[in-house]
């Protein structure tokens, strides 16, 4: 297939999973594992686990930098930009849409009934990318144990950024205590900003402001939420009212979460206040990803750094079990959430060609109409 061919296929799959990626970045990521792993076959499922373990160890939104990645793999630098520009496009516009009418009108439209089935359909599309992730990513009894541990870790609240590099290290220190004169050389990038002085609201400082809060983010959207209150609310650029609503925004939009840039942007300059924040917020993702993506191979072909990473993906996986038990306890309320879930658990495990978007648009569907009662 020809590079064009490529960057359309690239383009078109990306847009899609744009349009249709509800429930977060877990869900985006066994939507993509579906697709471009088990559907396309663009590469292993080991290349695949390798890749989202690398991204887990850098800032910035996991899901969006995981369809760089993808993208890169498939068509190239081009197809890093392309994938990335076509999975944030779809939120941007759907957000500033929403934007837009906030302030014009003051509030957020009701969309409960249409949202209502979707967080169940998702709990099993999850559930399936964890069970074939995991299947890859526990080579052996000793991973299975590190797998175990950071399960256990995150139902007890430790951060998602210790869970990962802990398990590294600790299959690292296993990987040494079975080998001798092993030696590792391994050079960590620390990426240090310092704080912006904020003063008045300008689209320079708005991009700067959102272009820090994307080149040092880690961890899921809550702690995107608490930059942005620290960040926004404390400089009073923005009341708390104000990113709560945006908040909501990014709970009931598809695609990344991080698109609440846009309409907190909107919210304090218009038009151009949105486009600023955006492109600060993504722009170092785009980086990382350039930067990350060709040596990951050369990483793997290491002993050392490759147990490092098969600790690392391991945990990931867990990572992932985690958020689809936390989605679950905080969805699955009553009877009707509870046949949405099990009416798509019976669809994803066994009806396996069934695509994942007819999955959240049957959840939706029965979402609405089981809402009415």
């Amino acid at each position: 297939m020809s590079g064009k061919s490529n960057l359309k296929e690239v383009a078109f799959l990306f847009f899609k999973l744009g349009s249709i990626a509800f429930g977060g970045p877990a869900a985006h990521i066994a939507m993509m594992e579906d697709e471009v792993v088990k559907k396309r076959k663009w590469m292993t499922q080991e290349h695949f686990l390798d890749l989202m373990g690398a991204t887990n160890l850098i800032p910035g939104p996991n899901s969006t930098e995981m369809t760089m990645h993808c993208g890169y793999e498939r068509a190239g630098w081009k197809g890093l930009f392309v994938a990335g520009f076509c999975f944030i496009f779809p939120a941007v516009i759907i957000t500033a849409f929403f934007a837009w009418g906030y302030q014009e009108y003051g509030k957020l439209p009701e969309v409960t009934p249409f949202i209502y089935g979707i967080k169940p359909a998702v709990i099993a599309i999850i559930a399936m990318a964890a069970y074939r992730l995991g299947k890859k990513a526990v080579k052996s009894t000793q991973l299975a144990v590190l797998g175990a541990v950071a399960l256990v870790a995150c139902f007890f609240g430790v951060n998602e950024i210790i869970v990962l590099f802990g398990c590294g290290f600790l299959a690292l220190i296993l990987y040494f205590f079975t080998q001798k004169n092993s030696h590792l050389s391994v050079f960590l990038p620390l990426l240090w900003m310092q704080e912006i002085p904020l003063t008045k609201i300008t689209n320079f400082k708005i991009g700067l402001t959102f272009l820090k809060i994307g080149a040092i983010l880690y961890g899921s959207g809550y702690v995107l939420f608490a930059f942005l209150d620290a960040e926004l609310v404390g400089n009073g650029w923005l009341s708390r009212q104000e990113l709560i609503d945006a908040v909501a925004i990014g709970q009931i939009t598809p695609g990344p979460v991080l698109s609440t840039a846009t309409f907190i942007g909107w919210q304090m300059n218009g038009l151009e206040g949105a486009l600023v924040a955006t492109l600060g917020i993504f722009l170092p993702s785009f980086l990382f990803v350039l930067l990350l993506n060709p040596i990951i191979p050369k990483m793997r072909k290491s002993k050392p750094v490759g147990k490092f990473l098969d600790g690392v993906n391991v945990a990931a996986v867990a990572l992932i079990v985690a958020v689809c038990f936390a989605i679950g306890k905080e969805t699955i309320m009553d009877g009707r959430t509870l046949i949405i879930t099990l009416a798509s658990f019976a669809v994803v495990f066994f009806f396996k060609k069934v695509n994942n978007g007819l999955i959240v648009l049957g959840g939706a569907i029965l979402g609405y109409f089981l809402s009415l009662f």
